[in-house]
């Protein structure tokens, strides 16, 4: 596209020059084209832009193609639009050069300012307000005067029998309400299992995926448990290699991060393994409830309950603000994990406990995930038809499930891109930050990108930006 200035001395005080040019259309590249000028300083904070009707002329484009820029960078946080004022550069906008800080694999949040594509978040618009409102609302009318009162270390009894139900309809886990303990999420579970010092309910060594969180593996060392490596292929784990591990932590379902499930004989193989050591899987249910081209991978807790802990949270199916996760226990550790988390344990909130009892048992949480999957899925096809498009050399696995994909980059490439990606305004995630530290796999070089993480209407500009910094 022509690079072009735009004579609006009378609205902004000066002449704009703005480049359009790359790919996705003329709007993306006004976009584009204006959030370089504001992260340059060339507009400054309190700027008022030109109205939709002159800048549209002056660039030679539809005045919907303005109007829609400008929505999409006041919905991002560079701009600012209220009637009577027209549009100008918000005034908490800094240089990028000022915002962004520290290594690569550790890009700031985007509070606005950032194409937030880091994997670990849903898209929190789409929080579920009314419905959820309506569940918590019923429960307090509903709720006994005790619930206000010390709780159970086990977790609400009314939630505990709504994910019985539950999760033995949508993931085939087997349990009864008193084999599960409410906890605040998959992180607080393991610090209830391991402890601190190695006085944990369960002891290391522990085995672990060869790609996996690293913050989970920091909370193990913290704990004093070592972790052992574990290769991944297309099957998964290479489970056939444990040894004498007490024990195992996997994401059966949909491996973090590389993707795929746990292939069946892998499955029967490691629990085998387990009975035939006495010791224990723990199933990282991780993105079990978003499939989009396979039949749904039943949890592994199903095929042996006294040999798997099952461990799930709503951190991905509805937010990470709720604080809400379970731990669906063999019976031999049930009493232990209760002990560990004492009488006076920092619990779950009761009422959110309640409510999101309420939410499950009466169908809106099944809803809720449903109209969440046709939009992941959406979000899932429109980033492979985004780089068929533009980035055709760019392969992308993992995307049979999940809130992620990996893309496969050429070799050498990962860091570079990386830091690149930072330069111009998105947040992403090399593979390479995921793999064990002392493990000698290599993966290859990749990107792991969370297409859910932007809000609908920033997504497509999310898109457009990604294109923009592959190789």
């Amino acid at each position: 596209m022509e690079e072009s200035w735009v004579n609006s001395a009378e609205r902004i005080g000066a002449d704009l020059h703005l480049e359009l040019s790359g790919p996705g259309g003329r709007r993306a590249a006004l976009i584009r084209a204006l959030r370089d000028a504001v992260r340059g300083g060339r507009l400054a904070p309190g700027t008022r832009l030109p109205p939709y009707r002159s800048l549209a002329a002056d660039l030679g484009v539809a005045r919907n193609t303005v109007a829609d820029a400008y929505a999409e960078l006041v919905a991002e946080g560079w701009l600012t639009a209220r009637q009577g004022s027209g549009t100008r550069v918000a005034d908490r906008v800094e240089p990028l050069r000022h915002a962004v800080r520290g290594p690569v694999e550790a890009a700031p949040h985007a509070h606005g300012r950032l194409h937030d594509l880091r994997q670990g978040s849903p898209d929190v618009s789409a929080f579920p307000r009314a419905a959820w409102l309506a569940s918590y609302r019923r429960a307090l009318q509903q709720a006994p005067n005790e619930v206000f009162g010390p709780g159970d270390p086990a977790g609400r009894r009314e939630l505990r029998e709504a994910l019985t139900a539950y999760l033995a309809r949508a993931r085939g886990v087997r349990t009864e309400p008193d084999r599960i303990v409410i906890c605040s999420g998959f992180a607080h579970a393991l610090r209830l299992l391991f402890g601190q010092g190695g006085g944990g309910v369960l002891r290391g060594p522990l085995a672990v995926e060869a790609y996996g969180l690293g913050f989970h593996r920091e909370l193990l060392a913290a704990a004093g448990v070592r972790t052992v490596a574990l290769p991944l292929d297309e099957d998964g784990a290479r489970v056939d290699l444990l040894g004498r591990e007490r024990g195992v932590l996997l994401t059966p379902a949909h491996q973090f991060p590389t993707g795929g499930p746990l292939h069946a004989t892998r499955r029967a193989a490691v629990l085998d393994w387990a009975r035939a050591r006495g010791t224990v899987v723990l199933e990282d249910d991780y993105d079990g409830e978003f499939r989009y081209d396979r039949r749904p991978v039943g949890a592994l807790q199903g095929l042996d309950p006294e040999h798997v802990i099952h461990l799930g949270s709503v951190s991905k199916s509805l937010s990470p603000a709720l604080r809400l996760g379970w731990m669906v226990l063999p019976q031999r550790y049930v009493g232990a994990v209760l002990a560990a988390k004492g009488d006076r344990e920092a619990w779950a909130s009761v009422p959110d406990q309640l409510g999101l009892a309420d939410f499950i048992a009466s169908g809106a949480y099944d809803r809720h995930v449903r109209r969440m999957r046709q939009r992941y899925r959406g979000r899932r096809d429109r980033l492979v038809a985004a780089l068929a498009e533009h980035a055709q050399p760019v392969a992308v696995t993992g995307v049979a499930a999940g809130l992620h994909a990996v893309l496969r980059l050429p070799p050498g490439t990962e860091r570079t891109t990386v830091e690149r990606a930072v330069r111009q305004g998105v947040a992403l995630d090399g593979l390479a930050a995921f793999r064990h530290p002392e493990t000698a796999m290599e993966a290859g070089d990749g990107l792991v990108v969370g297409y859910a993480t932007p809000s609908e209407h920033a997504y497509g500009a999310a898109l457009d930006a990604l294109c923009g910094v592959l190789p």
